[in-house]
């Protein structure tokens, strides 16, 4: 008994320091405590029935239960799934009461029953069980019913017999790993055999045990409460909900499928942030504080013209990126951007590059003005008069026209030789051109050609058809 307590000392140092809990997670369980042994259900008399013969009086403690005052059995047993589990047990108890019917002798009972005490014999018991557990077909996680069958052999005194045994249990688990276990076993000897006195040396009885429970052997690797079996992430300690993996931010994404595991985030961005609610995660957003637009890094376009708020010199009023934002200017609102506009500050068509066309009116008055001219005689320089006049007339016209080319033809009369004409023509032209070019016309925009006397407009025997003859001429090119 003395060596028996060490044994028992030694089980409870040990399963302090490594128990865990039985099931397919834990599936070894030690428990040890208490058991009483009656032998009641072994000396009923056979006239009356047999369960009354066998188990009436299952709770006379006082007067048939042997309970040795210490540790007194120690069982082992093995989960093997689907709530079965294999396990064996070993008891020790001294029997110093023993029941035997006896209704003549003067200290039975109503019953005829006699307690004697057979000299405090040695109770010794190994015992194999298959145990059936209902906690989880109750869906219970305190309180563990079980039914249980196996056989055992017996020593008691200098007999031993074999039995085969029939029982329930009852366990209340104060954690995942402790329980408070009680059980009872009815044990039917092979036989009630007698001694040469008429005494049941190979009794059928019952065992009842009362014992602490603790179950192991499961592996958590990382300490999460989570097994390794179970666990997803097991050398990382987790969260139950998660398998065992963690969630280091704590808001619902595990760190494996968190792109931002140190900061708490939503699931439609990967566990990152987002403080203003766009869509576009804190770390990406270039605006983290404003609601904005993906296609522009989170920050808001309130014009709708594709350049950012920040970057946008006139962010109320749409304008082009590559003017920051703002509006081309268009001086003369002709739809026209000045950029694009080759008569900024006239008033045109779109199809004409912001220029005006030519009309009809413009041509008559060009013309007009060029008729009137004039040369000294047979020369290429002008008269007095008001020709500057005329030239400044005609190139405040063509200013309007910007984008309009002419040509400058030069025509002389008949005196004088045809080649003597045609240089002069060509000249007298080209005088037109230059003194245009000086007012601000651009030289891609006019042409001179002279024609000699070859396309007079009035007669050249009369002094004032020759007049007419010597003259300069504006067409339009395009």
């Amino acid at each position: 008994m003395k060596h028996l307590s060490k044994l028992f000392v030694a089980v409870i140092m040990l399963m302090g320091i490594s128990s865990q809990a039985q099931d397919s997670n834990n599936p070894w369980a030690i428990e040890f405590g208490v058991n009483a042994v009656d032998t009641r259900t072994s000396a009923g008399p056979e006239h009356v029935g047999w369960f009354q013969q066998h188990f009436s009086q299952p709770f006379d403690v006082k007067n048939n239960w042997n309970i040795l005052p210490s540790v007194s059995y120690l069982s082992v047993s093995r989960y093997l799934g689907s709530g079965f589990s294999l396990g064996l047990q070993g008891s020790v108890n001294k029997i110093d009461k023993f029941v035997v019917f006896d209704p003549m002798n003067p200290g039975s009972d109503s019953r005829g029953m006699v307690v004697t005490n057979p000299g405090d014999l040695m109770y010794y018991g190994i015992d194999g069980k298959v145990k059936y557990s209902f906690m989880e077909l109750i869906n219970s996680k305190v309180v563990d019913p079980s039914l249980h069958v196996g056989g055992g052999y017996t020593f008691l005194g200098d007999s031993s017999f074999g039995t085969v045994n029939a029982g329930a249990g009852l366990t209340f688990w104060f954690t995942e790993n402790v329980g408070l276990a009680l059980g009872t076993s009815y044990k039917k000897s092979f036989g009630d055999r007698t001694d040469n006195g008429g005494n049941i040396d190979a009794p059928s009885h019952f065992q009842h045990t009362a014992g602490i429970v603790f179950k192991f052997g499961g592996k958590d690797t990382d300490g999460d409460g989570v097994y390794d079996k179970d666990d997803a992430c097991p050398e990382v300690a987790g969260l139950k909900q998660f398998n065992g993996c963690p969630d280091t931010d704590g808001d619902g994404i595990i760190d494996s499928e968190d792109a931002c595991p140190e900061v708490a985030g939503i699931a439609s961005l990967k566990g990152c942030p987002d403080a203003d609610g766009d869509g576009v995660t804190d770390a990406e957003d270039a605006c983290p504080n404003e609601a904005g637009l993906a296609s522009l890094k989170g920050c808001p376009d309130s014009d709708k013209d594709g350049v950012a708020d920040k970057d946008d010199k006139c962010p109320t009023v749409a304008g082009p990126k590559e003017n920051a934002g703002c509006p081309w200017p268009d001086t003369d609102k002709d739809g026209v951007a000045d950029k694009d506009d080759k008569c900024p500050e006239v008033a045109g068509p779109a199809s004409n590059n912001g220029c005006p066309e030519v009309t009809p009116e413009a041509m008559d008055e060009l013309k007009s003005q060029a008729r009137f001219i004039y040369f000294n005689s047979g020369k290429s320089t002008f008269k007095n008069g008001d020709v500057p006049k005329r030239l400044d007339a005609m190139a405040a016209l063509l200013k309007n026209y910007a984008n309009s080319e002419f040509l400058i033809e030069g025509h002389t009369d008949s005196d004088g030789s045809d080649a003597f004409n045609q240089k002069l023509s060509e000249a007298r032209a080209a005088v037109v051109k230059d003194a245009l070019l000086d007012r601000g016309i651009s030289s891609s925009r006019l042409k001179s050609v002279g024609y000699g006397e070859t396309m007079p407009i009035a007669t050249n025997k009369t002094a004032a058809g020759k007049a007419l003859n010597r003259r300069t001429e504006v067409k339009l090119i395009k």
